[in-house]
């Protein structure tokens, strides 16, 4: 008998439901219109349902007078704000892409970003510590200085009409974000509501951007249909209730970001921005005294709060459960943070920003070894199966292959790219993810890499994360990372990137001999450097590709 094959489909006793974001706002104020939607801390902002949507109507609103069409692309470029989430709410309501910009960007890449998602106005702060975002800005629209409201005419940004800025203070050429709200009083309620029942679930919500740690970022397009249901699917597996308390550290200009947002407000929970940027401090801190319930973050987060120095004097009993992605989650860390951080029903999921978010997650009456060692079983209502990279054939249960998902949850396209969607998503609708892993009997999904993280030493396939987890048992070593590099002899070589715990110390011996006889001797790293920081990228992945040209340069040097 044939070994049963490495497919499997979610399962759900709820159906899809056809909202698109704005109405899911409008659901959510007439069930809890007193209670506390929004706590920006460090703005000093709260905001209940009714008065979070009265503001998104204004903001709405002046969209619409600043002459938005439907179907338009709206780009922001800001840090983590009230105003971000009000615009997001806005821009959804008048039936607009949002296109987020991450506020790492510079010059270049802001143009960049600008011109492939074709926007026609940028929402954008005036400044974040050092980073001075209006000059910029003028850096690749010098125009803008001159221009008339609405009227900025630019050689290297062409689709761009106007600029808007977070705050009261004036630019030239741009409007403040108290001269947008008062253009929206020229607008009436009925022109909003018209507008918002035009739209269709299918329509555009989201453009975000690939990472680009491997080339120059896509632009990923996402439906009402798309990341509302993800969202909600989500948050239904992680416990959302009412009254809630949600600590936001996530940047929310990437998915898990957008779609943690759209979990609070769908579920009459509170999202808590902690600060402008992550700060492991600031987020322990706020969890303390806001009493969230609810957190969720990469893993490298969790690693910063676990490590924060003063982490035994922040009262984290109020926290419940959340929900850890984004990167490969080592089971000793989760399990520390289940124990010292009170999550106790923190679940994990694996998802990319072409699926809006999440693909797989486990379940809080999961088993504890699923729970640490799985992502889980599929979403509802979607597909997934793991496939050969050489035949394509699905391969059978326990197999490494390249894992690959079909349903709702799949991007509409690449924004204005035939030919990249096409090369992702197959004919038969497909989208196929560039990662490796195994399902299970039960149709859990284990991951063990990355396609293009593969290193081949001397004719032997290694897949850096089991290295990797192997190295997270020595009782030193915080994080570790395994890259290959160029070696004439094999081809490549192993190169260990090790960040230490507070306080450890080891040698490249030490370490080496830790390895020998537990793991097989062509997967022991040939080189080692102990680092306090690895490259990331802001929404905390890791920058491989920046790891390997700093280390090749290194090695031919």
């Amino acid at each position: 008998m044939s070994k049963k094959a490495s497919y499997c489909s979610g399962y759900a006793d709820e159906p899809l439901i056809g909202l698109t974001v704005g109405e899911v706002l409008d659901d959510a104020v007439a069930n809890y219109p007193d209670d506390e939607l929004l706590v920006s801390v460090h703005q000093g902002l709260r905001y209940t349902y009714r008065e979070f949507n009265q503001v998104c109507t204004q903001v709405a609103k002046g969209l619409v007078g600043l002459g938005i069409e439907t179907g338009d692309n709206i780009a922001i470029w800001a840090t983590n704000r009230a105003e971000w989430m009000i615009t997001q709410f806005a821009v959804a309501k008048i039936g607009a892409t949002l296109v987020t910009i991450n506020p790492a960007y510079r010059a270049y890449e802001l143009e960049y970003a600008l011109n492939l998602s074709e926007s026609t106005v940028l929402i954008l702060i005036d400044q974040y510590k050092t980073s001075d975002y209006i000059n910029m800005f003028y850096e690749v629209c010098p125009e803008a200085k001159d221009a008339k409201e609405r009227e900025i005419r630019s050689e290297k940004l062409p689709f761009l009409k106007s600029a808007v800025v977070m705050g009261e203070k004036g630019y030239p050429g741009m409007l403040s974000w108290g001269e947008l709200v008062e253009m929206g009083k020229s607008v009436s309620d009925s022109q909003l509501i018209q507008r918002q029942n035009s739209l269709d679930i299918d329509d555009p919500a989201y453009l975000l951007f690939t990472s680009g740690t491997t080339g120059s970022p896509k632009a990923v397009v996402l439906t009402h249909h798309n990341i509302v249901n993800n969202s909600r699917f989500a948050a239904r597996r992680m416990g959302f209730r009412a009254r809630d308390r949600v600590c936001i550290c996530l940047p929310l200009f990437h998915i898990f970001g957008v779609a943690t947002c759209l979990e609070c407000v769908a579920n009459g929970a509170t999202a808590v921005l902690s600060s402008e940027y992550f700060d492991a401090h600031v987020a322990l801190d706020t969890i303390d005294k806001e009493k969230c319930t609810i957190l969720s973050g990469v893993p490298t987060m969790f690693t910063a709060e676990l490590d924060c120095p003063d982490f035994d004097r922040f009262d984290l009993s109020s926290l419940r459960g959340g929900l850890m992605g984004g990167a490969p989650c080592h089971p000793d860390m989760v399990r520390k943070v289940m124990n010292l951080m009170h999550t106790r029903d923190i679940l994990i999921g694996y998802g990319l920003t072409e699926v809006a978010g999440g693909l797989t997650i486990t379940q809080r009456d999961d088993t504890l070894e699923h729970r640490l060692e799985t992502v889980g079983t599929p979403f509802p209502y979607l597909e997934v199966k793991i496939i050969s990279p050489e035949t394509k054939a699905i391969v059978p249960r326990g197999e490494q292959g390249e894992i690959c998902c079909r349903g709702f949850t799949v991007m509409k396209e690449y924004y204005k790219n035939a030919e990249a969607t096409a090369a992702q998503i197959d004919r038969d609708g497909w989208l196929h993810t560039g990662d490796l892993a195994t399902m299970d009997e039960d149709g859990y999904v284990r991951l063990t890499g990355r396609l293009k993280d593969m290193i081949i030493r001397g004719g032997e396939n290694i897949y850096p994360v089991e290295i990797e987890s192997f190295l997270l048992t020595n009782p030193k070593i915080s994080e570790a990372q395994i890259i290959g590099v160029p070696d004439a002899v094999l081809g490549e070589e192993l190169y260990a990137w090790i960040k230490l715990k507070h306080g450890e110390s080891a040698t490249e011996d030490e370490l080496k001999e830790f390895c020998k006889g537990k793991i097989a001797h062509y997967k022991i790293p040939r080189y080692f450097r102990f680092v306090d920081e690895f490259p990331m990228t802001a929404s905390g992945k890791i920058l491989k590709a920046e790891m390997r040209r700093v280390t090749t340069e290194e090695l031919i040097l």
